[in-house]
């Protein structure tokens, strides 16, 4: 049975989400200091916008994971890719106080740090 042209969109599209949204992880990451200036509205962004987008990159981060598997294998770069395409927002979304942008853990450490 072939993949239907709804699925191959489907997949297409997901994967040009996830290269088009691959280079503002770093942009992101270099953003320092609260959004608004506002700790309520920093929590409140944190909680309507920037959470939900951490697990859709968590998702799609799985997705490309899943994908490169064959060339982490031969390479042993598993746990390397693992660890920056899933552990790390998934880290950034569930592990850190609401409107802090910069720490994670309930040793406040920097986001991403833990290895």
């Amino acid at each position: 049975m072939g993949t239907s042209t709804s699925g191959r969109c489907a997949i297409t599209l997901a994967l040009a989400v996830a290269l088009a949204l691959a280079p503002a992880r770093g942009a992101l990451a270099e953003d320092h200091g609260p959004v608004t200036g506002d700790r309520g509205a920093d929590m409140a962004v944190d909680l309507v916008v920037v959470r939900p987008l951490g697990l859709v990159g968590a998702v799609i981060g799985t997705a490309g994971f899943i994908i490169a598997l064959p060339f982490t294998i031969p390479t042993g770069t598993v746990g390397e890719t693992a660890r920056e395409w899933i552990g790390d927002p998934l880290e950034y979304t569930f592990n850190r106080p609401l409107g802090e942008f910069e720490r994670c853990g309930a040793d406040l450490h920097p986001c991403g740090s833990r290895r």
